[in-house]
């Protein structure tokens, strides 16, 4: 959750992630309080769904983001949206833990296939 009053910097926007073996996309509320996730490539591919999010800047530019998905999965992002790099720690329904790194990239809202 926020301190600040004022809106994240990744709200109303739309990012890809690309980590070793997953890539997804993550498109933010223009309130930032919400967000549409795709697995577009990786063991999980296909998942999608919509989730409230929590976030607190820590740096300028840089958001720890968390979320808990429909099946119970859970997501936490520390993004680094001034430098363009991503890093998720994604425990998954079976609880199996990934810790991941990566480029991330804006993205149309056509290109995040919302």
């Amino acid at each position: 959750m926020t301190t600040s009053t004022s809106l994240p910097a990744f709200a109303g926007r739309n990012f890809r992630v690309d980590y070793d073996g997953l890539s997804a996309h993550n498109l933010y509320s223009a309130d930032g309080s919400s967000i549409r996730y795709a697995i577009v490539s990786g063991p999980y591919a296909g998942a999608q769904g919509e989730a409230e999010c929590q976030w607190q800047e820590i740096a300028e530019g840089v958001y720890v983001i968390s979320w808990q998905e429909a099946d119970g999965a859970t997501v936490v992002h520390v993004d680094d949206f001034a430098n363009g790099r991503s890093q998720a720690f994604f425990t998954a329904t079976d609880l199996s833990f990934y810790r991941m790194q990566g480029p991330l990239a804006e993205i149309d809202a056509k290109e995040g296939g919302q």
